[in-house]
């Protein structure tokens, strides 16, 4: 299972928590986040892929960062269409950028949202499915999971939306053929943008021994 934790931006912080063997950490570009990133840490993680998370972003803005982060993933959080997300595809190979794997958000309220998902087979490397806000994330809320029963894709997914401590049980009854991982961000803060080294700690080797 793959562990991403998003929102980070302090070196330090970020130094932490990629010492716990995570396998992607998220670097939040929209402007509205209370974890937006606007400058360059002075330090970034050479042991996980870096995932630069954008909303409605044009591609003048996207491929500079992919260059300057060296990012290994584009994770698009708004409502990015298909045709959307393989025009972006052209444009990061016509940079000699072929490599950059795109996550693609898909909000569910229903079954017909995760039925819907699938449309992004193929475009996407990777769905992830959180829970609807205006906000475009970081809500500290779930949505049922159950809805993901719907999802018929062969896209592999995460799951994000308000996974806490106290998810754990929940996590290890869940199942889903196309399952991958989980993207944890809010309920592990200790304020935004930064993250409780220990509480994250405990919480993924429980995860990792329990949750396979």
């Amino acid at each position: 299972m793959l562990i991403k934790v998003c929102g980070m931006r302090e070196p330090d912080n970020i130094r932490a928590i990629e010492s716990l063997g995570i396998d992607l950490m998220g670097f939040i570009f929209y402007p509205k986040s209370p974890r937006y990133v606007s400058e360059l840490p002075s330090y970034l993680p050479t042991r996980c892929s870096r995932v630069g998370v954008f909303v409605h972003a044009p591609f003048c803005d996207i491929i500079p960062r992919v260059k300057a982060f060296g990012l290994h993933y584009i994770q698009l959080h708004g409502k990015e269409s298909p045709s959307y997300l393989m025009a972006l595809r052209r444009a990061l190979a016509a940079e000699g950028l072929r490599h950059v794997r795109i996550i693609s958000m898909a909000a569910v309220a229903d079954e017909e949202q995760a039925r819907r998902a699938d449309l992004c087979d193929g475009p996407a490397n990777l769905l992830l499915f959180d829970t609807p806000t205006p906000s475009y994330g970081g809500s500290g809320t779930s949505f049922s999971w159950s809805l993901l029963d719907a999802y018929q894709g062969s896209t592999p997914f995460l799951l994000s939306g308000g996974i806490g401590p106290d998810s754990l049980d929940d996590l290890r009854h869940f199942h889903h053929p196309r399952w991958a991982g989980i993207d944890l961000n809010s309920r592990f803060e200790v304020r935004p943008g930064v993250k409780d080294p220990d509480l994250l700690q405990r919480f993924i080797e429980t995860f990792r021994n329990n949750c396979k």
